[in-house]
């Protein structure tokens, strides 16, 4: 019979208990309960095994008082279904559970800056050990009222931003880069752009390296399309794009504008690849079981928050962090939805990056709404 057997279910198992069962002092145990040191292998596995046996779970609270830490992580944000912030989330979750910390979540209610600060003051009043932000960039950029004491883990990659938190992210720039040599390489006169929406780092730094992988080609550089991340929205662009003769290769910020854009090009007679190249970004898993499967820039968002989180964790319990501001890199996937230009489409281009300098296309305004076309970004 076990020890738990044996003291039946009058009360929930305590320190005193697994001190009795596992032969050594209540001090010994609280010092394996909260990882510290000074003490032997063999008497660590005793104590963690009289733990198992007996269902002995920490206090909380007296845990907290004793190491002045509450073992509680904050969560901030918007509450967004998108892949990429959903997919963050689990990450953060269950690092935070394997090194033995809980998570609070916030959810902001407009994702605007104040809403954002007093997420912050609310999970710092709640007495959180850290505090991890999933939010677009443009709402972090006012926050000053960071919690003393309380590092700060923002997962999205900002170079520019303040020394005060740890920035971690997909390399979105080189993975945009990327992607858009990949279809000048395959002879395409320029490369439209499908972006996200407006305060996102991702949408920023997936343009820029859109229009500096053109410019470094000598390409011409088409006016920016805005969508909302969503398939509704990338079959609009596609809508609009369609009407273009010349159109022969389309980056989209995301695979799910990427799904929709493709939609909109068949339904107006058009071919994914024949005709348009489409190339994605995160590689949902539903990217590589369309009927045309849709090549893409794969990030990690599991090493992303990885990442983030040893780094998060090592400024909690004072230790070294290795970078404050860390580019997680992203990998280019080639499926079904490039090839080279088909010549009814218009001129191709020679068939490697950097060929072709001083292109231009006529009239790049042509036939788009002036709702659609992205207006001049102050970045």
């Amino acid at each position: 019979m076990s020890e738990r057997a044996r003291r039946g279910a009058v009360r929930p198992p305590a320190m005193v208990d697994v001190a009795r069962l596992a032969e050594v002092s209540q001090k010994t145990v609280s010092r394996v309960v909260n990882g510290e040191p000074n003490v032997s292998a063999d008497v660590r596995e005793r104590v963690q095994a009289a733990i198992e046996e007996l269902g002995f779970r920490p206090n909380g609270a007296a845990r907290a008082l004793v190491t002045a830490r509450s073992r509680v992580i904050g969560f901030v944000s918007t509450g967004s279904a998108l892949f990429g912030p959903s997919q963050m989330a689990v990450g953060v979750e269950q690092a935070a559970r394997e090194a033995g910390y809980a998570v609070a979540v916030v959810h902001t209610r407009s994702g605007d800056p104040s809403d954002v600060g007093d997420a912050l003051d609310e999970l710092a009043a709640r007495g959180v050990d850290g505090i991890v932000v999933s939010e677009p960039a443009d709402s972090l950029r006012p926050v000053h009222r960071t919690p003393a004491g309380v590092p700060v883990l923002a997962l999205e990659h900002r170079p520019e931003e303040s020394d005060e938190w740890i920035l971690v992210g997909a390399d979105d720039r080189a993975g945009a880069r990327a992607a858009t040599e990949h279809l000048l390489g395959l002879g395409h006169r320029t490369v439209w752009h499908v972006a996200g929406p407006q305060g996102w780092g991702t949408t920023q730094n997936r343009r820029i390296g859109w229009e500096e992988a053109l410019v470094e080609s000598g390409c011409p550089v088409p006016e920016v399309i805005r969508g909302d991340w969503s398939p509704a929205s990338g079959y609009e662009a596609g809508v609009v794009l369609a009407t273009r003769p010349d159109l022969t290769a389309v980056f989209v910020a995301n695979d799910d504008m990427a799904i929709g854009l493709v939609r909109a090009l068949e339904r107006a007679g058009l071919s994914v690849p024949r005709d348009v190249s489409v190339v994605g970004f995160d590689d949902v898993a539903a990217a590589a079981y369309q009927h045309v499967p849709l090549t893409t820039v794969r990030q990690d968002f599991a090493e992303i928050s990885r990442q983030g989180m040893r780094r998060l964790l090592a400024a909690i319990e004072g230790r070294p962090v290795p970078s404050r501001r860390t580019a997680v890199p992203v990998h280019l996937v080639v499926r079904d939805s490039t090839a080279a230009p088909h010549p009814d489409r218009g001129p191709v281009r020679p068939a490697h990056p950097g060929a072709g300098a001083g292109l231009s296309i006529a009239s790049p305004l042509a036939g788009i709404p002036t709702d659609i076309l992205d207006e001049e970004d102050p970045s």
